[in-house]
């Protein structure tokens, strides 16, 4: 394995990424099982920067894809890292939203799927591939995300009221229509992510029986 700069960055990237998601969901798992229903209310609030920083720095994987540092399929990609960040901007604008249980459930959502999929992109890295991160970094990873998909809209939903009250008093955008907007994009764009993504877990298990075979 050849040391360069490109694999010390991607290797890091994911490396940071894995790190952040898990000190997210340890912190969220503690805080539940030392004050109960009460830690849902205040998710947002002790772990919403930490999720920001790794939600904001995703918009990177586009460009690693793009530039070829990253191989996988770039529009899959890119409707998960535009559909997180622009409800992740939502749930920071509207503080009502911020201490609701969907929330939490979202953001727990969110890092049961990048820490099924940020270990396989680390042993990809380093060209030490394992068959059982390959098969939970797909047919785990595509149930999660439809049920994240499905949260969203429930999310969306409930901050339709708010979204209308900003929207009376700001004269710049009509948030609501956009927010429909992204719903309907979201009800599209997540069929062709689930449909693009089994394409590739057929590509990468192919590959792996093929490796295999030979030896």
């Amino acid at each position: 394995m050849r040391y360069s700069f490109r694999l010390i960055y991607i290797f890091s990237y994911n490396l940071f990424q894995f790190c952040g998601h898990t000190w997210i969901l340890a912190n969220t798992i503690a805080r539940f099982f030392t004050f109960g229903k009460d830690a849902l209310a205040d998710t947002f609030y002790s772990v919403g920067f930490v999720m920001s920083l790794c939600q904001l720095l995703s918009i990177l994987e586009i460009f690693h894809i793009a530039d070829g540092i990253e191989r996988a399929r770039l529009l899959p990609r890119f409707i998960q890292v535009m559909e997180k960040n622009i409800l992740l901007m939502m749930v920071i604008m509207l503080e009502e939203i911020q201490s609701t249980p969907v929330v939490c459930v979202q953001f727990f959502l969110w890092n049961i799927m990048d820490l099924l999929r940020y270990p396989h992109e680390l042993l990809s890295v380093m060209e030490r591939p394992s068959i059982a991160m390959l098969w939970s970094r797909y047919s785990l990873w595509i149930p999660v995300y439809i049920l994240s998909v499905a949260n969203e809209g429930v999310i969306v939903y409930q901050a339709l009221p708010y979204l209308e009250q900003s929207a009376s008093r700001s004269a710049y955008i009509h948030l609501p229509f956009l927010m429909m907007l992204y719903l309907s994009l979201l009800t599209v764009g997540a069929p062709v992510t689930v449909w693009q993504l089994l394409k590739e877990r057929k590509h990468h298990l192919d590959k792996w029986y093929k490796r295999k075979k030979k030896k």
